[in-house]
This record gives C-alpha cells, structure tokens and sequence, in this order.
C-alpha cells in the first residue's frame, strides 16, 4: 500500500490584532493638555481612532455642490419703535420656532467690528504656546472657566474634532484673573451685548407663544455661558466630526460663526448646509423651550454646539494611533425624538474655523431646585403635555452622562401617550 504522502497542515492561528484600550488612549490624550492643535501641531496625517465617528443614520450633506439653505432671516432694527414691524417680526419667530427650529438676526445691535474681535480674540487664545494655555485646562463643572478638549471626552462614543473655551457669567462672572488676557475684554464685552440681545429674544419667544412679554425672562434662570470653539483643520475630515449631532439643552442658542461654515441641521431627514451670513446670529430653539412650550412641530437635529444657559468654550484634542474602523462601542441607537432641533458641525481640510455659542437658560452652572414643567397657560385637553417636569441638576446630570451620543436629551423626559 503506497504512502500517504499528503502533508497535514495544523489549522492557522488568527492574526493577532493589538488590543484597543479606548480609555488609556483617551487618558493619553487629554493628559497633553494640548488639545485637537496639538495634535495637528505635531503634524498628524491620519486621524486617531479615538475620533472616528460611527456612519450616520441620515446621509450627510458633505457635497460642497449641494445647494446650500439660507435659514429665515429677522431684521431685528427698530424692533421696539415701529408697532407693525414688532408683530411681524414677532410672527416670523413664531413661524421660524415651529417649522424650522433655526433662523438669524441681523441688526442685532452688535457692531461688526466687535464680532470681529471676538473671532480674533479666540483665536489668540488657542494659538498661543501651549505651556502658557495649560493653566486653564480643566474638567471641574466648578470653575466659570473651562478650556479642554470635549467636556464630554470619556462618555460619548468618539471625541470630536474641536478645542474648547467655556465662560458662565450670570449669575456671578468670572474674575479678571480666572480669564486669559489673550481673550478676557473682548469676550466680557460681547458677553454684556449678547445677553441684551437674549433679553430681547426671550420676550419674543413669550409674544410668539401668546404669553406676556416678560414670562419667560421672568419663569427661566438668567444663566448665560459662552462656549468658544477652534476647529483646526482636519487630515481626514469624512472621518470624523466637528461638533456630533445634538440638540442644545438651554432655552435658546445666540451663535456666532466665522466665514469657512461647517453648521448643519437636519430637515425632513435630510443634513442641510447652513453657510454664514456675514454679520448675522444664529438663533435655535433648545430643548427645555422645546420641553416647556412644545415650540417645535417638525424640527429638525443639528449636530454641532454645547451647554445650558452659560457662556462656554471647549478644547479637544487626540494622541492614539489611527484606524480605519468605526467604533463599536459604546453604542447609540440614533433615536431623535422627531428630529427636533438637531444640527452638527462638519470636520473639514480648512481650518481653523472659529465659533462662539451663547447659551440660555442656567443649566451648566446651578444647583437650584426649581421645577421646570410644560407651560400650564399653553396646555389644554387637545394639547396635553409631553415632557415631564426637571431640575436643572437633574437635566445637567443627565447630559453630562450621556455625552454627545447622538440621541435626544429629551427622551428620558418624555411622557408615554
């Protein structure tokens, strides 16, 4: 009988694959102390995996060729001279809340020239030595100052692409010596401008839901905090995000963003470019408006923006080896609550881009016990409520939580029909 000469191979053993360790690398990252820009500083040419973003539920627009939505625009001059105007500009907002979620103003009573410094201001601030911004970097919700690299780096599912600086002024702002000279005066100026125009659009938000003018100003927390953010520009932008999507937490958002854009929103499930106006303010419907005034019909998500009722800015940074997969965990299920109000920022080769969020509504700084509940005046058996009633603590502590993970802050608040 002849030989079997056939040779026996021994099963192959996988390829072993280096471990993963998420949170040391995370750790690793935010131990540098110097942000997205370190990273791109130190001449980075493909993305770390920390910063992958899974694929979206909705497509997102990123075509540079695909018509770009120019939200409503209010004309806010002589808003308190002209009667007629008043109301029409009043009707605009309401039409705007309910429809959209979004619109900007132009003459708002904030000179160019002082945007234009707040732009120049927040840039000194992130491109100085990083030895000299370290001694801001923090992640104590104590403090009035606040620069690092996402607040929210170790629970959302992947870091985005972002360096942030977060001032909360009411009800007591910062010392002059808690805040970098390299930014302080400008911002503490547009700080004071800014919450005049919130004045002004908390009473038109009250006319637009037929409330006396002065309800909401008087019913919400008079917390403001400014959030600066720096985009650098990113090796491989379709690879990560700028700001996830999300929807703000506050009353309402004043946003300021310079030329290079990047701000999404999302409509009838569709991701729509919102390209800058120069001069102009973005203005959102956040979620305890939502909550408390059921302002929004058929809104739309925007991924990009940060935290209630105070003026912030955060910084974000990433040292870990990159990767071509997404993340697997933690997971998100993209649930929306109906799209409401959600917008996002795209990462993007140009850079930096500069933008700055004010954020109404006391929510990031406050230990208050106050209920905030659906507004009974606006309530009736063929318009029930659909949230329950939060403390701002509770809502904080939900959102600081969760993360940017791509779900509604409203959903553990939502009452079953």
């Amino acid at each position: 009988m002849a030989a079997n000469n056939t040779t026996q191979l021994e099963p192959q053993s996988p390829i072993l694959q280096p471990i993963y360790d998420r949170t040391s690398e995370l750790k690793a990252f935010d131990e540098t102390k110097a942000g997205v820009k370190g990273l791109v500083d130190a001449g980075i040419t493909h993305v770390p995996r920390i910063f992958i973003n899974k694929p979206d539920p909705f497509d997102k627009n990123s075509n540079p060729n695909t018509p770009e939505f120019i939200l409503p625009t209010i004309d806010l001059e002589n808003i308190n001279k002209d009667a007629k105007k008043h109301n029409e500009i009043v009707e605009k907002v309401r039409e705007a809340s309910e429809t959209l979620g979004f619109f900007q103003v132009i003459n708002h009573g904030i000179p160019d020239s002082v945007l234009e410094e707040v732009y120049n201001g927040v840039r000194r601030f992130f491109e100085q030595d990083v030895e000299v911004k370290k001694q801001w970097y923090n992640r104590d919700n104590a403090k009035l100052v606040r620069y690092n690299s996402n607040y929210d780096l170790f629970t959302s599912p992947a870091a985005n692409w972002r360096d942030s600086i977060a001032f909360i002024w009411p009800p007591e702002p910062p010392k002059l010596e808690e805040m970098p000279i390299a930014c302080r005066d400008i911002l503490m100026e547009y700080s004071t401008q800014v919450m005049k125009l919130g004045c002004s659009l908390f009473g038109l938000f009250s006319e637009a839901l037929e409330l006396n003018p002065d309800y909401l100003k008087e019913n919400c927390e008079n917390g403001c905090a400014t959030g600066c953010h720096y985009y650098p520009a990113c090796p491989q932008p379709e690879k990560t995000m700028g700001i996830s999507r999300h929807a703000d937490i506050d009353f309402f958002t004043v946003l300021l963003q310079d030329d290079i854009g990047g701000l999404q929103i999302l409509h009838q499930n569709q991701w729509l470019n919102v390209p800058p106006t120069p001069g102009a303010l973005v203005v959102n419907v956040g979620d305890l408006l939502q909550a408390s005034a059921g302002m929004l019909h058929n809104i739309g998500v925007h991924p990009t923006s940060p935290e209630r009722g105070i003026l912030m800015y955060y910084i974000c940074v990433a040292a870990s080896p990159s990767s071509e997969q997404y993340l697997t965990e933690p997971d998100y299920d993209g649930q929306c609550d109906s799209q409401h109000n959600l917008h996002l920022v795209l990462a993007n080769h140009v850079g930096p881009r500069v933008s700055v969020a004010s954020f109404f509504g006391s929510i990031a700084h406050t230990s208050s016990s106050k209920l905030y509940e659906p507004i009974k005046e606006l309530l009736s058996e063929d318009n029930p409520p659909k949230y329950r009633g939060t403390t701002m603590e509770e809502y904080r502590q939900h959102y600081r939580s969760k993360g940017l993970d791509g779900n509604s802050n409203l959903l553990h608040l939502k009452l079953q029909p």
